[in-house]
């Protein structure tokens, strides 16, 4: 069971509310034509933009192919677009997963790595945090020989406010099992995210 799994239950009129008070608090009023719709939008995309919490992402990892031919070499999925917002300041951190494993007996299929990034960014999220739930996510329900997971992204937090540092981009790695512990795996796992 993770920590996401009892939701407290808002209402539609009180997340309209809630984003009708910050209108008002940032100085302008939620009545104007141009903001009379604003809070019903605000919700609906918030909606959205955290369905990691109506989700479990290893549940993607579920179905999985055992015929694979005898490959024994890494899978690795790049450049995995993805949204997520900053648990500290709730604003977007836009980024790019890379993920690998070292199968066993058995592969999922690709669509479903995508899905598990996903399900993870959809949330209020620090990218510590998320790399660490995907590589863990994959190797507990897969059990590969390892699995490898960088994300680059950047923070809005930073570049937009704060210390205002536009293009800065956080990196984060999990490596676990041969990805971590063999170096010629971890350098061809690095290798091919980085190259």
């Amino acid at each position: 069971m993770t920590d996401h799994a009892h939701k407290p239950a808002v209402s539609q009129e009180e997340a309209e509310a809630a984003v009708r008070t910050l209108i008002r608090w940032a100085g302008d009023n939620p009545e104007r034509e141009g903001l009379i719709e604003t809070p019903k939008r605000v919700a609906k995309s918030y909606r959205e933009l955290f369905q990691g919490y109506e989700v479990e992402p290893r549940d993607y990892l579920e179905k999985t192919f055992e015929e694979v031919g005898g490959y024994d070499e890494l899978v690795v999925l790049k450049d995995i677009r993805f949204v997520s917002f900053c648990e500290h300041h709730m604003l977007p951190v836009v980024g790019k997963a890379h993920v690998a494993y070292l199968p066993t007996d058995r592969v999922v299929g690709i669509s479903k790595l995508a899905r598990v990034v996903r399900g993870y960014a959809r949330r209020l999220q620090i990218q510590e945090k998320m790399t660490s739930e995907i590589a863990h996510a994959i190797q507990e329900v897969l059990r590969p020989h390892g699995v490898g997971v960088v994300i680059e992204a950047e923070h809005s937090c930073m570049t937009m406010r704060g210390v205002d540092v536009p293009g800065a981009s956080l990196s984060t790695s999990c490596l676990l099992g041969t990805v971590r512990e063999d170096p010629r795996t971890r350098e061809e796992f690095l290798r091919l995210v980085r190259g």
